[in-house]
C-alpha cells in the first residue's frame, strides 16, 4: 500500500515553534510527529511513503533520509494540488493523509469498506461532541457522502461527523486536478464526487489535529507512557516535582519547582520554585503557550 502525507503547511497557529521547524517534525513525546504518522501506516501495511512537501522540506529529508520519498511544490498547490503533485503516475488505490493528525483509525478497515463499495475516494469520519464547531459530513446509510455541511448553529446539526483528513483514493480522482493548480480538496474536488463514487466511514477512537497550542500539548499528554516522560538526556533535581508531563533532552527542572499536565521542550529550563502547569515551555525557559 501507498501513502501521499501532505506536510507542505507552515504551521502558523504553531509559532514561534514552527519559524525554524516544519509542523511534522515537532516533538511530540519527545520524537518528532512524523515518526508517530508513518509508524501508524506502517502497522496497517503501507510499504511506500510519499511526503507533499512545501515549507522547510530540509528538515525532513535530513531526518529520515531515503527511508521516503520526497516531492516539494515550487510554490504552493493547496490540498489537491499538493496530492496530485505527489500522486501523478500512480496506478493503485492509495491513501492520503494529512501532516498533522495523531489518530489510531484503523487503516485496513478503511482500505476494506473502500473497496466493498466500489469508492472512487472515501474519507475517514469521526464524531465529535460538539458539530457547531465544524464543518460536517452526511452520509446515507452504506456511507454513499451526501453533503458537506458547513458550520451550523448550536442545535440545529442532525449529524455529528467530520473530516477526519485521511483518504482512500483511486488513481482517476487525480484526473479531476490540473497539474500545477491551486486547488482544495475538501472545497472543490469531494463536492464533484458527491453521488459519484464518494463515500465516508465514521470510526470510533483517537483522533486530535496537532495545529493549535491547545491540540499540541493534549498530542503530547495522550502520547506519552502513563505518568510521563522524562528524556534521559533532562536533569530533573531533588525535591522538584514532574507529574503527567513531557520533559525533553537537555530540559533542567531545578529543586523545589514543579510541573504538570505540561511539555518542557529541548532546552527548556523552570527554576526553583517556579510552577508549570498545561503549559508549554520552550528553549529559553519561557512559556512559548
Amino acid at each position: 500500500m501507498i501513502a501521499v502525507i501532505l506536510v507542505g503547511g507552515s504551521g502558523t497557529r504553531l509559532r514561534p515553534l514552527t519559524e525554524t521547524l516544519p509542523k511534522p517534525m515537532v516533538p511530540i513525546a519527545n520524537r518528532p510527529f512524523l515518526e508517530h504518522q508513518i509508524e501508524h501506516l506502517r502497522r496497517h501495511g503501507v510499504t511506500r511513503v510519499i511526503l507533499s512537501c512545501g515549507y522547510l522540506p530540509d528538515a525532513i529529508r535530513a531526518h529520515f533520509g531515503d527511508e521516503l520519498e520526497y516531492v516539494v511544490e515550487d510554490s504552493p498547490l493547496g490540498t489537491a494540488g499538493a496530492i496530485e503533485n505527489a500522486a501523478r503516475g500512480l496506478d493503485e488505490t492509495f491513501i492520503v493523509c494529512n501532516g498533522d493528525v495523531l489518530t489510531d483509525l484503523d487503516l485496513g478497515e478503511l482500505v476494506a469498506f473502500h473497496r466493498e463499495r466500489g469508492a472512487r475516494a472515501t474519507l475517514a469520519l469521526h464524531p465529535v461532541d460538539d458539530p457547531s464547531r465544524y464543518g460536517l459530513v452526511r452520509t446515507d446509510p452504506l456511507g454513499a457522502v451526501e453533503a458537506f455541511i458547513e458550520k451550523p448553529k448550536p442545535g440545529e446539526a442532525d449529524v455529528n461527523t467530520i473530516n477526519a483528513g485521511t483518504y482512500v483514493m483511486e488513481p482517476d480522482v487525480l484526473s479531476l486536478i490540473p497539474h500545477g493548480v491551486h486547488m482544495s480538496v475538501e472545497r472543490e474536488v469531494f463536492p464533484h464526487l458527491v453521488g459519484n463514487g464518494l463515500y465516508g466511514r465514521s470510526e470510533q477512537g483517537f483522533w486530535i489535529d496537532i495545529g493549535t497550542p491547545e491540540s499540541y500539548l493534549a498530542a503530547n499528554l495522550h502520547a506519552m507512557p502513563p505518568g510521563g516522560l522524562i528524556d534521559a538526556g533532562a536533569r530533573v533535581e531533588p525535591g522538584a516535582a514532574v507529574v503527567d508531563s513531557v520533559v525533553g533532552p537537555g530540559a533542567v527542572v531545578e529543586a523545589g519547582a514543579r510541573v504538570e499536565r505540561s511539555v518542557l521542550l529541548p532546552g527548556a529550563r523552570v527554576s526553583r520554585t517556579m510552577e508549570v502547569m498545561d503549559r508549554v515551555v520552550g528553549s529559553n525557559g519561557e512559556f512559548v503557550w
